[in-house]
């Protein structure tokens, strides 16, 4: 089962599992889609669009599930990258973790990322 990412403000988050459905952050609604990472794309993601950035939550999401809405399209240096036209269902979402700053600065993952 492919995985994919997406980091997210808490307070959005809890909105959004009230609700039973995420419809993005301001850059989603801005892009017209739902941006998401790769497990080999996240921390580089975390790095240069959440630096510093606490109280994020990092969601996994079970990419099957997302059918033909789930597009992976090129994106930073020629890297393709999951992006979804259309609301997401949690349901899709396998896990979601807090994802804290480290002392260094750095967002600490968890061991389970590939």
């Amino acid at each position: 089962m492919p995985i994919i990412y997406k980091l997210c403000p808490s307070p959005l988050w809890r909105e959004a599992e009230a609700a039973g459905v995420f419809h993005g952050m301001q850059i989603d609604f801005d892009d017209g889609y739902i941006h998401f990472s790769t497990g080999a794309q996240v921390k580089e993601t975390a790095r240069l669009h959440f630096a510093g950035q606490d109280d994020l939550v990092l969601a996994a999401v079970d990419a099957e599930r997302l059918g033909e809405t789930l597009k992976y399209e090129a994106s930073r240096g020629g890297d393709r990258f999951p992006h979804l036209y259309a609301p997401l269902d949690l349901a899709a979402v396998l896990w979601v973790r807090p994802l804290p700053l480290g002392t260094d600065g750095l967002h600490v993952f968890p061991d389970a990322l590939p």
